[in-house]
């Protein structure tokens, strides 16, 4: 199992509720963002993932590599991931992103959900992980 030591685009401090970190979306960073999900998955337990506020745009090389990586793996991170929880306070970009979510769900076997603050993600992931 590899050590959180070693994570930089995740943090596990708050494990099974794993933080995606904001300032860690830089180009080129896929290939880290790819290790450290294999060794989430590599860890067979229940997960959460909550994506902070504003996360960055990143470039087309991440994404693909991403998108890639999301389709050979969607059976195995459907099992383990409870959720991707985006935290959006403006209510109507947290509405379009809700309707956005549905499509992502579908491709790629994980709910999305959307809140409008850091508790209500946080409260919402630890009630995902118990039920499962």
């Amino acid at each position: 199992m590899e050590s959180i030591d070693n994570f930089s685009v995740h943090s596990l401090e708050n494990f099974p509720v794993v933080w995606s970190r904001r300032a860690a979306i830089k180009p080129g960073y896929s290939g880290q963002w790819e290790s450290e999900m294999d060794a989430l998955l590599e860890r067979a337990t229940p997960f959460v993932i909550i994506f902070e506020e504003g996360q960055p745009d990143e470039s087309h090389e991440d994404r693909k590599t991403r998108g890639l990586w999301l389709k050979r793996n969607k059976l195995a991170l459907g099992a383990l991931c409870k959720a991707v929880v985006a935290i959006e306070p403006d209510a109507i970009k947290r509405t379009a992103l809700k309707a956005q979510s549905v499509l992502a769900t579908k491709a790629f076997g994980v709910a999305m959900e959307i809140v409008e603050s850091k508790e209500a993600a946080q409260k919402l992931a630890f009630e995902l992980v118990e039920q499962s």
